[in-house]
């Protein structure tokens, strides 16, 4: 039996309106249900695959990009004049790092771990080899110069006969594996004995000697399960809420998250907060510029300017002073009181007063700013570069002769840039579960009620034409004209009546 164009016309109006109904349920709670597929992606869960060996393994490449300033005019330092430095590297490094001694706490929804590092010195991207040659302040010299300037003269008589009598000058010129992972020392070796815990390390000496084969402390953060705006956020470190290094209590809290995954749903409103062990302190990123890395579009986190101000600058920052310019942080509480100060490559975003006391020094910030590219949805880092300088205040001291007549400098040594991105098969499955499938899910509401009104539109232009159609067929047009009278339709001819 053959179904009319009126009864067709119906059943797509119904389903054209189920499909508008469903569309419309779906831009309702489609967000709902994507909003809570990623909460359960990203909270640290060990029944989450992606997200939890994300954390726990980080299966991304992660490299560390060392560059050394080697000093050109040692000699003329020495008598006063202006150090002048060229940069050589990078020296790079692959990192390895990965969580252990994991405990969950389910009492108050956190989880406790240590995570390791090990460096492998990777010479096809590097530009040149470990056993290039360099030249560097002494710091064991130097820094020690500065550290004994306010004791009295005959200790500082002293301390420069015992750099004489162990052959220790202000300048190293060493190998650069050596001046990164530690070389022998028989000064070292005499501090070590005689007055143990007075250096960094037991064994050799060397820029990152402490670094490799070691952890971060120990960290606590909160795991979401109950808030999952609190994930990832430090809930202690080495069990304290608080550091001691600083002169504030807001300097010394300890802020953000450990400073590789973020809650998720974040704005341009939103800063990262995170807190560094190296830095001994808490750091903030604010919002730059949205982007795409890779496909997935992400939102730019870079340094404020205000990071590294001193406190005359910018009031909140006192608490880490004794402070220089703006754009150096003094790191002598935390290291162990050596006139160490971090800052920003080739003094980036820092006083100018700072690069006319060193020749050499060219700031760019595509080269040195600090920057973290992140999907906001979900808070995973998607590209990361984490760029900051070591730098070492140098001067004379009177009655050290090792210093000479150096003119007070805040020298640069090293700087080093930690970067990582999310490639191949995690990036695959990153995309599909938490980028593209919450994206389908979004455009089928809108494909709904699109599909649903065309097929209500279509359904009723066929229910109209149907219906015109068949009124035509009841009431057919004649041939005649219908204003034509009787007399007319009548023959010309008639028979005659009989």
């Amino acid at each position: 039996m053959a179904v009319s164009k009126s009864t067709v016309s119906i059943v797509f109006i119904v389903l054209g309106g189920l499909a508008v109904l469903f569309g419309t349920v779906l831009v309702f709670v489609g967000p709902i249900i994507i909003d809570d597929q990623i909460v359960k992606n990203v909270e640290i869960n060990p029944n989450n695959g992606l997200s939890y060996t994300m954390w726990k393994d980080i299966p991304v490449p992660f490299f560390m990009s060392v560059y050394f300033f080697h000093i050109v005019n040692p000699d003329e330092i020495l008598k006063g004049e202006k150090p002048t430095v060229v940069q050589r590297g990078p020296y790079v490094y692959r990192e390895k790092r990965w969580k252990d001694n994991i405990t969950f706490y389910d009492d108050n929804h956190t989880v406790s771990y240590k995570e390791y590092r090990q460096y492998f010195f990777e010479e096809s991207m590097s530009v040149g080899d470990e056993s290039d040659v360099v030249t560097i302040p002494n710091m064991l010299v130097l820094g020690a110069s500065v550290m004994m300037e306010n004791m009295p003269f005959p200790l500082r008589v002293l301390l420069s006969t015992t750099f004489k009598t162990f052959k220790e000058g202000p300048f190293l010129t060493k190998p650069v594996g050596e001046l990164m992972w530690g070389y022998d020392s028989k000064l070292v070796d005499f501090l070590n004995k005689y007055l143990p815990g007075m250096l960094p390390t037991s064994g050799k000496f060397g820029l990152f000697a402490e670094f490799n084969n070691s952890n971060t402390g120990e960290f606590t953060v909160f795991t979401g399960q109950d808030d999952i705006r609190k994930v990832h956020m430090v809930e202690s470190w080495n069990g304290k809420k608080r550091v001691d290094y600083w002169r504030s209590e807001q300097c010394n809290m300890i802020n953000g998250t450990a400073g590789q995954m973020w809650p998720p749903f974040m704005t341009k409103e939103s800063t990262m907060p995170f807190y560094s062990p190296d830095a001994c302190r808490s750091m903030e990123l604010v919002y730059q510029r949205p982007g795409v890395s890779r496909g997935i579009p992400v939102y730019r986190f870079v340094a404020p300017k205000t990071l590294f101000a001193n406190g005359a600058d910018y009031p909140p920052n006192e608490g880490f002073c004794p402070c220089r310019q703006s754009g150096l942080l003094n790191v002598s509480t935390c290291r162990h009181n050596s006139p160490v100060f971090i800052s920003q490559p080739h003094f980036f975003e820092a006083d100018p007063v700072l690069l006319r006391t060193v020749n050499g020094l060219r700031p760019n910030e595509d080269k040195h700013g600090l920057f973290i590219d992140i999907h906001p949805e979900t808070g995973v880092p998607m590209n990361v570069s984490i760029r900051l300088q070591l730098n070492l205040l140098m001067k004379r001291v009177i009655g050290i002769s090792e210093t000479g007549k150096i003119a007070e400098v805040v020298m640069p040594m090293i700087w080093f840039e930690e970067s990582g991105y999310i490639d191949g098969p995690v990036l695959n499955t990153f995309r599909t579960n938490l980028v593209v499938l919450p994206m389908v899910m979004e455009y089928m509401q809108y494909i709904f009620i699109a599909l649903g009104l065309a097929g209500i539109l279509g359904a009723v232009m066929l229910y109209v034409t149907d219906k015109v159609k068949s009124r035509m067929d009841d009431h057919p047009c004649a041939d005649v004209d219908p204003y034509s009278s009787a007399s007319e339709k009548a023959p010309l001819l008639q028979t005659p009546a009989s």
